[in-house]
Protein backbone atom coordinates (compact mmCIF):
# COMPACT_ATOMS: atom_id res chain seq x y z
CA UNK A 1 0.00 0.00 0.00
CA UNK A 2 1.40 3.34 -0.61
CA UNK A 3 1.17 6.91 -2.41
CA UNK A 4 2.02 6.80 -5.88
CA UNK A 5 2.61 9.62 -8.06
CA UNK A 6 3.22 9.15 -11.46
CA UNK A 7 4.41 11.27 -14.35
CA UNK A 8 2.48 14.37 -12.12
CA UNK A 9 2.42 17.86 -14.40
CA UNK A 10 0.64 20.99 -13.25
CA UNK A 11 0.58 24.57 -13.44
CA UNK A 12 -1.13 27.15 -12.00
CA UNK A 13 -4.84 27.16 -12.78
CA UNK A 14 -5.07 30.97 -14.78
CA UNK A 15 -1.49 30.44 -16.34
CA UNK A 16 0.24 28.46 -18.86
CA UNK A 17 3.46 27.79 -16.75
CA UNK A 18 4.32 24.38 -16.11
CA UNK A 19 5.21 23.73 -12.59
CA UNK A 20 5.49 20.14 -11.74
CA UNK A 21 7.03 18.75 -15.24
CA UNK A 22 6.94 14.77 -15.10
CA UNK A 23 6.85 14.25 -11.07
CA UNK A 24 7.14 10.70 -10.24
CA UNK A 25 7.46 9.31 -6.58
CA UNK A 26 6.36 6.34 -4.63
CA UNK A 27 5.72 6.46 -0.43
CA UNK A 28 4.67 3.26 0.65
CA UNK A 29 3.31 2.75 4.27
CA UNK A 30 6.15 2.75 6.94
CA UNK A 31 8.33 5.01 5.53
CA UNK A 32 9.32 8.15 5.74
CA UNK A 33 10.71 10.30 2.69
CA UNK A 34 12.13 13.82 2.24
CA UNK A 35 12.21 15.94 -0.49
CA UNK A 36 14.61 18.41 -0.67
CA UNK A 37 15.32 21.10 -3.11
CA UNK A 38 16.19 24.96 -4.18
CA UNK A 39 13.12 27.70 -4.13
CA UNK A 40 10.86 27.36 -6.82
CA UNK A 41 11.48 23.77 -7.66
CA UNK A 42 7.95 23.06 -6.79
CA UNK A 43 8.17 21.14 -3.38
CA UNK A 44 4.95 23.03 -2.02
CA UNK A 45 3.47 23.31 -5.17
CA UNK A 46 3.10 18.86 -5.02
CA UNK A 47 2.05 19.12 -1.38
CA UNK A 48 -0.87 21.58 -2.51
CA UNK A 49 -1.76 19.13 -5.64
CA UNK A 50 -2.25 16.48 -3.24
CA UNK A 51 -4.61 18.44 -0.92
CA UNK A 52 -7.06 19.54 -3.78
CA UNK A 53 -5.83 23.63 -4.00
CA UNK A 54 -7.59 25.08 -6.93
CA UNK A 55 -5.24 27.10 -7.70
CA UNK A 56 -3.43 24.35 -9.25
CA UNK A 57 -4.66 22.16 -12.45
CA UNK A 58 -3.23 18.91 -13.21
CA UNK A 59 -2.87 18.75 -16.70
CA UNK A 60 -1.40 15.29 -16.81
CA UNK A 61 0.11 11.80 -14.87
CA UNK A 62 -1.87 10.51 -11.65
CA UNK A 63 -1.31 9.90 -7.73
CA UNK A 64 -3.24 7.18 -6.42
CA UNK A 65 -3.80 6.54 -2.30
CA UNK A 66 -4.19 2.83 -1.58
CA UNK A 67 -4.93 1.99 -5.90
CA UNK A 68 -7.59 5.12 -4.92
CA UNK A 69 -7.53 8.46 -7.36
CA UNK A 70 -6.94 10.65 -5.74
CA UNK A 71 -6.63 14.03 -7.58
CA UNK A 72 -10.70 13.02 -8.21
CA UNK A 73 -11.49 13.69 -4.59
CA UNK A 74 -13.11 16.48 -2.97
CA UNK A 75 -10.72 17.87 -0.48
CA UNK A 76 -12.54 16.77 2.14
CA UNK A 77 -12.60 13.36 0.84
CA UNK A 78 -9.00 13.03 0.75
CA UNK A 79 -8.89 13.69 4.39
CA UNK A 80 -11.64 11.08 5.36
CA UNK A 81 -9.64 8.43 2.93
CA UNK A 82 -6.46 9.26 5.33
CA UNK A 83 -4.75 12.15 3.88
CA UNK A 84 -3.02 14.98 6.09
CA UNK A 85 -1.52 18.12 4.73
CA UNK A 86 0.50 19.98 7.92
CA UNK A 87 0.90 23.47 6.26
CA UNK A 88 3.86 25.88 6.00
CA UNK A 89 2.03 28.66 6.98
CA UNK A 90 -1.17 27.00 9.21
CA UNK A 91 -3.97 29.95 9.44
CA UNK A 92 -6.09 31.56 12.50
CA UNK A 93 -9.29 30.54 12.51
CA UNK A 94 -11.25 32.80 14.84
CA UNK A 95 -14.29 32.24 17.57
CA UNK A 96 -13.01 27.79 16.97
CA UNK A 97 -11.57 26.56 19.46
CA UNK A 98 -8.91 23.92 19.23
CA UNK A 99 -10.72 21.23 21.17
CA UNK A 100 -14.05 22.22 18.94
CA UNK A 101 -11.72 21.89 15.68
CA UNK A 102 -10.29 18.54 16.14
CA UNK A 103 -13.52 16.66 17.81
CA UNK A 104 -15.43 18.35 14.31
CA UNK A 105 -13.31 16.65 12.42
CA UNK A 106 -13.12 13.56 14.37
CA UNK A 107 -16.82 13.24 14.44
CA UNK A 108 -17.03 14.11 10.77
CA UNK A 109 -15.40 10.46 10.00
CA UNK A 110 -17.90 8.36 12.24
CA UNK A 111 -20.53 6.70 11.11
CA UNK A 112 -23.85 8.34 11.18
CA UNK A 113 -25.64 8.17 14.48
CA UNK A 114 -22.20 7.59 16.34
CA UNK A 115 -21.26 10.17 18.27
CA UNK A 116 -17.42 10.79 19.65
CA UNK A 117 -17.07 10.51 23.64
CA UNK A 118 -16.19 12.85 25.38
CA UNK A 119 -13.68 11.32 28.03
CA UNK A 120 -12.04 9.33 25.48
CA UNK A 121 -11.65 12.06 23.16
CA UNK A 122 -9.65 14.54 26.18
CA UNK A 123 -8.12 11.62 27.35
CA UNK A 124 -6.49 11.34 23.79
CA UNK A 125 -5.74 14.45 23.27
CA UNK A 126 -4.11 15.35 26.39
CA UNK A 127 -1.66 12.32 25.82
CA UNK A 128 -0.70 13.56 22.13
CA UNK A 129 -0.61 17.44 24.05
CA UNK A 130 1.98 16.23 26.26
CA UNK A 131 4.18 14.75 24.05
CA UNK A 132 4.29 17.86 21.86
CA UNK A 133 4.55 20.15 25.60
CA UNK A 134 1.60 21.78 25.09
CA UNK A 135 -0.07 23.46 27.81
CA UNK A 136 -3.95 22.54 28.63
CA UNK A 137 -4.65 26.49 27.95
CA UNK A 138 -4.48 25.62 24.43
CA UNK A 139 -7.65 23.43 24.19
CA UNK A 140 -9.77 25.96 24.23
CA UNK A 141 -7.68 28.92 22.48
CA UNK A 142 -9.11 29.56 19.11
CA UNK A 143 -7.12 27.30 16.23
CA UNK A 144 -4.15 29.46 15.63
CA UNK A 145 -4.92 32.82 16.60
CA UNK A 146 -1.80 34.80 18.56
CA UNK A 147 0.21 31.47 18.47
CA UNK A 148 3.77 31.77 18.05
CA UNK A 149 5.45 30.59 15.07
CA UNK A 150 6.32 27.19 17.04
CA UNK A 151 3.06 26.63 18.77
CA UNK A 152 1.60 26.86 15.08
CA UNK A 153 3.37 24.02 13.94
CA UNK A 154 2.99 22.09 17.04
CA UNK A 155 -0.84 22.64 16.77
CA UNK A 156 -0.30 20.92 13.16
CA UNK A 157 1.20 18.34 14.60
CA UNK A 158 -1.28 17.75 17.52
CA UNK A 159 -3.87 17.81 14.64
CA UNK A 160 -2.44 14.98 12.85
CA UNK A 161 -1.86 12.80 15.73
CA UNK A 162 -5.53 13.09 16.68
CA UNK A 163 -6.11 12.62 13.29
CA UNK A 164 -4.20 8.74 12.92
CA UNK A 165 -3.99 9.87 8.71
CA UNK A 166 -2.49 7.02 6.62
CA UNK A 167 -0.41 9.60 4.72
CA UNK A 168 1.10 12.60 5.99
CA UNK A 169 2.74 15.37 4.54
CA UNK A 170 4.39 18.26 6.19
CA UNK A 171 5.15 21.15 4.37
CA UNK A 172 8.08 23.03 4.91
CA UNK A 173 7.21 22.41 8.90
CA UNK A 174 11.06 23.48 10.58
CA UNK A 175 10.57 26.43 8.72
CA UNK A 176 11.12 29.31 11.60
CA UNK A 177 11.52 26.85 14.56
CA UNK A 178 14.20 27.34 17.03
CA UNK A 179 16.17 24.17 17.74
CA UNK A 180 13.81 23.86 21.18
CA UNK A 181 11.03 23.71 18.99
CA UNK A 182 11.96 21.58 16.47
CA UNK A 183 13.06 18.90 18.55
CA UNK A 184 9.69 19.28 20.26
CA UNK A 185 7.61 18.96 16.71
CA UNK A 186 10.59 16.14 15.80
CA UNK A 187 9.45 14.03 18.34
CA UNK A 188 5.81 14.65 18.05
CA UNK A 189 6.25 13.45 14.67
CA UNK A 190 8.23 10.23 15.14
CA UNK A 191 5.56 9.52 17.70
CA UNK A 192 3.89 8.85 14.25
CA UNK A 193 6.15 6.93 12.62
CA UNK A 194 4.36 3.47 12.17
CA UNK A 195 3.65 0.51 9.90
CA UNK A 196 0.49 1.28 8.72
CA UNK A 197 1.48 4.90 7.65
CA UNK A 198 3.91 6.87 5.04
CA UNK A 199 5.40 9.96 5.70
CA UNK A 200 6.61 12.53 3.24
CA UNK A 201 8.74 15.72 4.58
CA UNK A 202 9.75 18.62 2.78
CA UNK A 203 12.16 20.85 3.43
CA UNK A 204 15.13 23.43 2.71
CA UNK A 205 17.76 22.27 5.39
CA UNK A 206 19.17 18.89 6.56
CA UNK A 207 18.86 19.69 9.92
CA UNK A 208 15.06 18.50 10.30
CA UNK A 209 16.39 15.55 8.99
CA UNK A 210 18.56 15.05 12.16
CA UNK A 211 15.82 14.41 14.40
CA UNK A 212 13.83 12.80 11.94
CA UNK A 213 15.52 10.12 9.80
CA UNK A 214 14.05 9.43 6.48
CA UNK A 215 14.20 6.05 4.67
CA UNK A 216 14.91 7.87 1.83
CA UNK A 217 15.85 11.81 0.74
CA UNK A 218 14.56 12.93 -2.95
CA UNK A 219 16.02 16.17 -4.63
CA UNK A 220 13.56 18.41 -6.63
CA UNK A 221 14.38 21.01 -9.40
CA UNK A 222 12.52 22.13 -11.86
CA UNK A 223 9.49 20.11 -11.17
CA UNK A 224 10.99 16.89 -10.89
CA UNK A 225 12.89 14.65 -8.91
CA UNK A 226 16.45 14.36 -10.15
CA UNK A 227 18.34 12.62 -7.39
CA UNK A 228 16.79 10.08 -5.09
CA UNK A 229 19.07 8.09 -2.19
CA UNK A 230 19.55 7.48 1.45
CA UNK A 231 20.06 9.86 4.57
CA UNK A 232 23.02 10.26 3.48
CA UNK A 233 22.09 12.23 0.42
CA UNK A 234 20.79 15.41 2.55
CA UNK A 235 24.36 15.62 4.14
CA UNK A 236 25.74 15.65 0.85
CA UNK A 237 23.45 18.28 -0.28
CA UNK A 238 24.56 20.53 2.82
CA UNK A 239 27.95 20.09 2.06
CA UNK A 240 27.76 21.18 -1.73
CA UNK A 241 24.83 23.03 -1.69
CA UNK A 242 22.41 22.84 -4.54
CA UNK A 243 24.77 23.90 -7.27
CA UNK A 244 25.67 20.44 -7.13
CA UNK A 245 22.73 19.11 -8.39
CA UNK A 246 22.60 21.65 -11.59
CA UNK A 247 25.83 20.48 -12.74
CA UNK A 248 23.53 17.03 -12.64
CA UNK A 249 21.08 18.25 -14.40
CA UNK A 250 23.01 20.05 -16.97
CA UNK A 251 25.45 16.71 -17.67
CA UNK A 252 22.07 14.74 -17.93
Amino acid sequence: MSLEIKDLHCKLADEDTQILKGLTLTIPKGEVHAIMGPNGSGKSTLSKILAGHDAYEVTQGSALMDGKDLLEMEIDERSRAGFFLAFQYPIEIPGVSNANFIRAALQARMPEGEELDAVDFYKNMYAKMDILEMDRKFTSRAVNEGFSGGEKKRNEILQMAMLEPEYCVLDETDSGLDIDALKIVSKGVNAMRSPDRGILLITHYQRLLDYIKPDHVHVMADGQIVKSGGAELALELEDKGYDWIKEIQAAA
